[in-house]
């Protein structure tokens, strides 16, 4: 209660100095404004922050029908620019891309100096392109992932081994856990060659609990991110709590680099397999200007960043799927004809299964789990369709709006991945309607190993049982509503029974 009250002490001073110097900056202020892209009302103080509600994307788009699809708002003590069109966002993410190239660094991630050093957060700087260099040329190449693939394979079995268990039971599986538990396996195999979520490992169960922790802090709205001069005081404990929460994955990975080290050394070797392999060879080689706090955060960057998105679009896609029979018939019939019945996707599979990846397009449009890309800062004054952007402003990218556009996209509101199939349209930054891993020099760099590892964990599933929705639950009758955070999930977790093929 007493920070609460000290945080509501501090706006009140900083909106009493912003009246006393009101009159000073009253002609050069109306004129700046007069220029800037067309917004709702604001309050003192608190501007437009009300507006956003609890779903940011949806009660932002609802705002773009009334003031366009490039419009400004007040969120606190920061100008924010919301586009949601295809053409705006181009303009954004291409055209005006090293304008907009930087992040605005929201508190949550000055824990544990983690801006410093995530590639995320970075600006564009030596640094940055050496960590960037690292993802796009070492780790992520379709060369890398083919070689690695072997890590991930168990994995998949072992996911369907897990659900087989729930079916032998007639027990319903909640899909969101399961998918983020092998989202996590998968990764810890593809970068350490281990599990790190296994029922039996004390170490285990408590990286699964940190994990889950971060993103429950890191979703939480912060006052700090709209009024920095509360930053000092961290009004409600929330990067302290991060801290701690960083603190903990960062001493796990440095135990497991220190240990693989030594190894190494041991061996003598110098074969690479899996991906803190290759970042180590990349530190002993001298090859990039790499040492060991950058792996650190480079590590924390792909569980925190991987494992919730990919795990909720899993989650959406197969609730998509329930919802409409129809659909989850013709991938099972393609699955069936492509690859054998009840047999595990490989990721050599997956270019010989157009419908499953329409499936997986159709869901990133509909359900982007990221829906407003991190906000793009202005580094200078700029012009945007017409309205002035000031230097230092915020951007947001309504990925969840321009997905459901009705100019771009056909029954915007309809599952239809049929949409997709003989389309050149993809997910890879170069078609501005589908963007869920951004677009430009700040695309997910992770995007390659996330495509892999929802085809393949979708693709097993459908293809080894069928699925009926707990309790007898029709699919017209499902709740598809949302809930927003650090990823947008099903408000309600969906439970849905395997039955053997």
């Amino acid at each position: 209660m007493e920070l609460f009250t000290s945080s509501l002490l501090c706006l009140l001073f900083t909106w009493l100095l912003l009246q006393a110097f009101n009159s000073f900056r009253n002609g050069r202020k109306s004129s700046e404004q007069s220029k800037l892209p067309p917004g709702p009302r604001r309050l003192p103080i608190f501007g437009n922050l009300f507006y956003l509600g609890d779903k940011p994307h949806r009660s932002l788009a609802k705002l773009a029908q009334i003031h366009g699809p490039v419009m400004s708002l007040k969120l606190g003590s920061l100008t924010t620019v919301v586009v949601s069109s295809e053409a705006a966002a181009k303009e954004i993410l291409q055209k005006q891309d090293l304008i907009f190239s930087n992040r605005t660094v929201v508190d949550a991630v000055r824990a544990s100096r983690h801006h410093e050093f995530g590639l995320p957060w970075l600006p564009v700087s030596p640094l940055w392109r050496t960590l960037r260099k690292v993802c796009s040329t070492h780790l992520f190449t379709a060369q890398k992932l083919d070689a690695n693939q072997h890590l991930r394979r168990d994995k998949i079995q072992q996911l369907v081994a897990n659900v087989g268990k729930s079916c032998l039971k007639g027990e319903a599986v909640n899909i969101g856990q399961v998918a983020f538990d092998s989202t996590i396996n998968l990764l810890s195999n593809t970068i350490f060659s281990v599990d790190l979520v296994d029922p039996n490992s004390s170490i285990a169960r408590e990286f699964k609990k940190t994990v889950g922790e971060i993103m429950i802090e890191a979703g939480k709205p912060n006052l700090s991110d709209y009024f920095p001069l509360l930053r000092k005081i961290d009004p409600q404990g929330i990067r302290r709590r991060l801290t701690d929460h960083f603190d903990k994955l960062l001493h796990l990975f440095d135990r497991m680099f220190d240990e693989r080290s030594e190894l190494r050394k041991s061996q003598n070797s110098t074969d690479s397999n899996d991906v803190l392999d290759t970042l180590l060879d990349i530190i002993e080689g001298g090859t990039e200007e790499l040492n060991k706090t950058h792996v650190l955060h480079i590590l924390l960057v792909l569980f925190v960043a991987g494992s919730d998105t990919t795990s909720s679009t899993l989650e959406w896609a197969m609730a998509e799927l329930l919802r409409n029979p129809h659909v989850l018939l013709k991938a099972k019939k393609e699955l069936e004809q492509a690859i054998g019945k009840k047999s595990h996707v490989e990721e050599s599979d997956i270019h010989r299964l157009p419908y499953l990846q329409a499936i997986i397009k159709e869901t990133f449009r509909m359900h982007p789990t990221v829906p407003l890309l991190i906000p793009r800062k202005a580094s200078s004054d700029a012009n945007l369709c017409g309205f002035k952007v000031p230097k230092d402003s915020q951007v947001f990218v309504n990925v969840w709006a321009i997905g459901r556009d009705p100019i771009i996209w056909e029954n915007p509101d309809s599952f239809m991945p049929e949409r997709f199939l003989g389309s050149e349209i993809d997910v890879k930054g170069r078609d501005f309607g589908l963007i869920p891993f951004g677009a430009g020099r700040r695309i997910c760099p992770g995007l390659p190993l996330a495509n892999r590892m929802l085809h393949l964990m979708l693709g097993s599933l459908v293809n080894t049982y069928d699925w009926e929705l707990e309790g007898g639950i029709l699919p017209d009758e499902m709740n598809m509503e949302d809930k927003f955070g650090l990823t947008v999930q099903l408000a309600e977790p969906l439970r849905a029974t395997p039955i053997l093929v």
